[in-house]
């Protein structure tokens, strides 16, 4: 573990952890590399400093999708996005999508645009992003039709939530694990310190 200065950044740190798993090694040397820069520029603000860190996420949900050959490459922006907006694990979307059609190499075939499986593939959106945006905005609990379900819930409970330990057994775990494959979850913001 190497923590980097952030310069102006109220004398912040940023912990970074290496693994040896492809992706999150590029996700890690990016974020190494945007924070050296940004420490070598006093005029950076922190708002910049946070469009890295996303920028580093969405590249690493990239990398994840690329190396699997998947059609959800160059949707990392967008789920980082939405995963921001609704105060989700930056890696629960696109491990989800993994889990449930390969990245959306096997998407629902009755439903358009659905890679994550949603409303047991019989929910229908105009675009990806539409179900990208949709998905996030429920599993946060931003929907009063579905709050119950998942409001105020841990990844865990929202996996539970999602798909039931007593439908699929192990799916849970599975989704956790194709999450660490991604990335770190103590990567970027959370480990700015004043």
């Amino acid at each position: 573990m190497s923590t980097v200065p952030l310069g102006p950044i109220a004398q912040g740190t940023l912990n970074i952890v290496q693994d040896s798993w492809a992706p999150q090694t590029v996700f890690s040397q990016k974020l190494n590399s945007a924070y050296d820069a940004l420490a070598l520029n006093n005029n950076q603000s922190g708002e910049a400093l946070m469009e890295k860190v996303r920028e580093s996420k969405a590249e690493s949900i990239d990398a994840y999708f690329g190396s699997h050959s998947v059609p959800l490459e160059g949707m990392g922006m967008k789920m980082v996005l939405e995963a921001e907006k609704n105060e989700l694990d930056w890696r629960l979307l696109p491990a989800i999508a993994m889990r449930e059609s390969t990245g959306g190499k096997f998407a629902c075939k009755r439903a358009t645009h659905n890679p994550f499986g949603w409303g047991s593939c019989k929910i229908n959106f105009k675009s990806t992003e539409e179900a990208i945006e949709t998905v996030a905005r429920n599993l946060g609990g931003n929907n009063p039709k579905t709050a119950r379900h998942y409001d105020d819930k841990t990844t865990l409970q929202i996996l539970h939530a999602y798909n039931p330990p007593s439908i699929v057994p192990r799916y849970a775990s599975q989704v956790l694990s194709i999450m660490d494959k991604i990335g770190d979850e103590n990567l970027g913001a959370k480990n700015i310190t004043a």
